[in-house]
């Protein structure tokens, strides 16, 4: 039988972090992260990466973990944080999975839908650079002729999701929507009480977004970012693809003001909310909690407290 997890899950500067630690501390627990850009070691302005006085003596797992120029993957993730929960719940304690990234969430407590792939493979290698040569569209019209079904769902531009399809049926001699089709039968690694949070006030949450930009960059967000180049961390690295990363280095490399790198920041923060609570609303089974002007951290515990209660988590 699958063991419970709790998942504290909303859009970026919902408060999740520090409901973690809340939660945590109620219940011997301890914090497994789920987000793609807090993995990185180094960036931790820019990631909102809890600090040690955020963790407040609360055992945080895959914070930090890997090197900036590494590549890393949504499968990846799910295997080394599988050990992480793993052993959370080995030594009789409660993992508290803590994240906005949707696509990782679902991958950890799955356990499966996700063929392994690998960067830097003759495959993909091969593949990448036809995509480069040929284009989207003539990889996409291949796709087609294999795998119709998944194809209908890409747009030419979608190059990553047409090479990883592509690679997929090559790898394994099984479309993408046959892999998919079949690991949905699989059982569910852990059974997950989804908890989120988000604003009542949509303006409300643009506003604590933009806030939040501004003391990341008085922070030092820009520092950071420089101090990842002067670390050897390649300009093309999947970490500096993150929001905040890709600004800043512009404003560095001298193709944005400092002033435009900031405003685009918000930008895409903001728009990257809009996307967590679209992936997140998919999911009938997430108990919301709603702030209001005021985070009340205190009731929204004690409203979490009943929905673990209510699901047997303690």
């Amino acid at each position: 039988m699958a063991q419970k997890v709790v998942c504290v899950v909303g859009p970026t500067g919902c408060g999740k972090t520090k409901m973690g630690v809340l939660l945590a501390k109620k219940f011997r627990g301890e914090v497994v992260s789920c987000d793609s850009m807090q993995i990185y070691r180094g960036m931790v302005i820019g990631t909102a990466a809890p600090t040690a006085e955020e963790m407040d003596g609360v055992a945080h797992h895959m914070v930090g973990v890997i090197d900036p120029n590494e590549n890393y993957s949504v499968a990846r993730y799910a295997c080394d944080a599988a050990k992480c929960t793993d052993d959370i719940l080995a030594r009789g304690k409660l993992p508290i999975i803590v994240g906005g990234t949707g696509l990782y969430l679902d991958a950890l407590l799955k356990g499966h839908g996700f063929a392994e792939g690998q960067s830097g493979s003759p495959l993909r290698e091969a593949l990448e650079a036809r995509m480069a040569r040929d284009g989207g569209e003539a990889l996409l019209e291949e796709l087609r002729s294999v795998d119709p079904a998944c194809a209908a769902r890409l747009h030419p531009a979608d190059r990553k999701r047409i090479i990883r399809a592509l690679e997929v049926y090559y790898e394994t001699g099984k479309t993408m929507t046959q892999h998919n089709l079949e690991t949905q039968r699989v059982p569910m690694r852990y059974e997950p009480v989804y908890l989120g949070l988000a604003y009542e006030d949509r303006e409300e949450m643009k506003r604590i977004i933009d806030l939040r930009v501004e003391q990341m960059v008085r922070d030092g967000l820009f520092e950071e970012v420089q101090a990842l180049l002067d670390r050897g961390v390649s300009r093309s690295s999947t970490a500096f693809a993150a929001i905040g990363y890709k600004e800043a280095l512009a404003y560095l490399d001298g193709l944005s003001s400092r002033g435009a790198a900031i405003d685009e920041i918000k930008l895409r923060s903001r728009q990257y909310a809009k996307r967590q609570l679209t992936w997140l609303r998919r999911n009938p089974d997430i108990h919301w909690y709603y702030w209001k002007k005021t985070r009340d951290f205190s009731s929204c515990l004690s409203f979490s407290t009943e929905i673990l209660m209510n699901h047997g988590v303690c």
